[in-house]
């Protein structure tokens, strides 16, 4: 089977009411493909990349689901303190030998949050309703603790106001009649969102005590040249992160500065070629396009530069 690029929701400031939506819990974790040909189950995530080996609880998933073939979408989630946390997930994802893998797998437990299917029994089913899609795989999916079925809610106002109260994401509207456009984006699904989340790319650092401790951050023009977002040296990271990120950049350092305009300069700046990822949340944007209360969230391999831009929104 070849891997294809997921249908994407857009982001909207008013959620939709009425019979023609129904709204999901908008999990914080990374989009993944699941994809059965009757031998073998391969994990693809929206860059095209496979990541199968890095997930060794969900390699038989084909045993919970009674399709002699399937595509599945959903999110691959780690929790924290009872909460989707982005940080915990990308410990998983970014893990390469086996040994660490396998230790990973009981120390930072998964599950994966499916929410569509695409093919089952040697038969695309995009072409379908999504109310239809989804009766088709309450149908062929036994859920496991690692395997779960994302649930619907007909009031996407109400549960926005419950994930609010518990410090949670945002919400997915969806058409109940939308069919799966494959490597499409457009307003049948939409997304809405507590705080705003982007991803930026690393273009500096500054340093304290020989690491580094704070990242100024950019996005892309639609004219190739990076902007400045502004820096953010808060988050989720310890001092082992730290440190794997001070090692890390010194393969990118450059003489000049890649923004467009020079951003304000900070003690001890470093710039870099701007090509490693980040995911930030942030309260606002302020009149001078820079991030009000920035917040890393993590390090964003699975997400190609290209799209860290302006529009990403």
């Amino acid at each position: 089977m070849k891997p294809i690029i997921p249908f994407e929701p857009v982001r909207i400031d008013q959620i939709p009411v009425g019979p023609s939506w129904i709204a999901q819990v908008k999990w914080d974790g990374v989009r993944m493909l699941s994809y059965y040909d009757g031998t073998m189950v391969r994990l693809v995530n929206r860059r095209l990349h496979d990541r199968t080996a890095r997930y060794p609880e969900l390699q038989h998933l084909n045993e919970h689901c009674h399709a002699t073939s399937f595509i599945l979408d959903g999110e691959l989630v780690a929790f924290q303190d009872g909460k989707p946390s982005f940080y915990e997930i990308m410990k998983r994802d970014s893990l390469r030998s086996s040994r660490s893998i396998q230790h990973a797998a009981t120390q930072i437990p998964i599950v994966y949050m499916v929410f569509d299917i695409l093919f089952a029994n040697d038969q695309w089913v995009t072409e379908l309703p999504l109310i239809e899609r989804q009766q088709l795989l309450s149908d062929l999916i036994r859920p496991q603790p690692y395997l779960h079925l994302v649930e619907n809610f007909p009031d996407g106002q109400a549960l926005f106001r419950a994930i609010s109260n518990q410090g949670m994401e945002g919400v997915i509207l969806k058409r109940v009649d939308s069919k799966y456009l494959i490597q499409g984006k457009d307003n049948r699904w939409q997304k809405h969102k507590i705080s705003r989340d982007i991803y930026a790319l690393i273009g500096g650092v500054t340093y304290r005590d020989k690491m580094v401790n704070s990242l100024l951050l950019g996005l892309m023009n639609t004219d190739g040249t990076l902007e400045y977002i502004g820096h953010a040296g808060t988050g989720k990271w310890g001092a082992a992160d730290w440190r794997s990120l001070t090692a890390e950049v010194q393969k990118s350092v450059v003489e000049a500065c890649p923004f467009r305009a020079t951003p304000p300069l900070l003690r001890d700046t470093q710039w870099l070629h701007p090509q490693y990822v980040v995911k930030v949340s942030f309260l606002e944007w302020t009149p001078g396009g820079t991030m009000r209360h920035p917040v890393i969230e993590g390090l964003a391999p699975h997400v190609p530069a290209q799209d860290c831009t302006l529009q990403q929104e």
